[in-house]
């Protein structure tokens, strides 16, 4: 008997050594600007990505200690760039689904403003003289369709297949989907020149932007995800605010930042709220 449970003994201990060790719960945060916090200290490698060591991944990563943390977020990302390289210089940065693992336990994502063409829009809304008209609308809108709510309708199957694609790679992760901060107030004029918008124009900006938050709130919620509403916590700290006020830089920044990105005030309150919520 005795040889016997040796025998058995060897034998489970060969098993055990042989089996697969259990992937270590990880943290991953994926998406573009907005989660990677270009120009706020210290940037990070690969440095054409303008990614933060305080964007809201790390400062979460920070408080909730993952075992793993990995950041692969990229400003300038779009949705396929979950699953492509994103060729930025230096760089590339390889596909962010690159860092999910099956032990992957929790994922924050924002992503879906490059897919609508962000900063174009941004370019073709700056003004500059002060203006009472609505030279941006007037352009996207041109011929009775609003090409912005076209593209924000088009973006929404591709923000579903990200969302899809994190749960057929990570089954037993949460994911938070993490919306835009409020860049204009939420009501009321804009504020030229700090943002030099027509003044006909902010309204629109204003709704085209709770529109696209819309329609993560809705993928999220279609897709088993979590959304992190950091578009209503921001009222009152958009890019018209004060200095040490505002979550998001104006066009002239005052603190390290990227015109109209988030800053370190603002990310800090992001992170805030990805663990409040991760806390349940």
């Amino acid at each position: 008997m005795s040889r016997a449970l040796s025998l058995l003994v060897a034998l489970a201990a060969t098993l055990a050594l042989a089996a697969p060790a259990a992937a270590a719960p990880r943290y991953v945060s994926l998406g573009d600007s907005y989660a990677a916090g270009p120009l706020i200290p210290v940037q990070l490698p690969p440095f054409g990505c303008l990614k933060s060591s305080n964007d809201y991944g790390h400062l979460t990563q920070q408080r909730l200690r993952f075992p793993e943390y990995r950041d692969p977020s990229c400003s300038g990302a779009k949705t396929d760039h979950m699953t492509q390289s994103q060729g930025v210089s230096p760089g590339p940065n390889p596909p962010q689904f690159n860092s999910l693992t099956a032990g992957t336990r929790m994922v924050t994502l924002t992503i879906g403003g490059n897919d609508i063409g962000f900063s174009s829009i941004a370019q073709d809304c700056f003004v500059t003289q002060p203006s009472t008209g609505s030279p941006c609308k007037d352009k996207y809108t041109a011929g009775g369709q609003d090409e912005v709510s076209r593209r924000i309708a088009a973006a929404a199957p591709k923000v579903g297949d990200v969302l899809r694609g994190i749960a057929a790679r990570s089954p037993d992760a949460t994911t938070y989907v993490v919306n835009y901060s409020a860049i204009f107030p939420h009501e009321g004029p804009g504020c030229y020149p700090q943002m030099p918008v027509a003044e006909g124009d902010v309204p629109w900006l204003r709704a085209k932007q709770v529109e696209l938050n819309a329609m993560l709130a809705d993928q999220a919620a279609a897709n088993g995800a979590e959304l992190v509403d950091v578009y209503a916590a921001s009222r009152g700290h958009d890019a018209c605010s004060l200095p040490g006020v505002r979550w998001v830089e104006p066009v002239t920044p005052a603190s390290p930042a990227a015109p109209v990105h988030p800053n370190l005030i603002g990310m800090k309150a992001m992170a805030d709220l990805i663990v409040a919520a991760a806390r349940g």
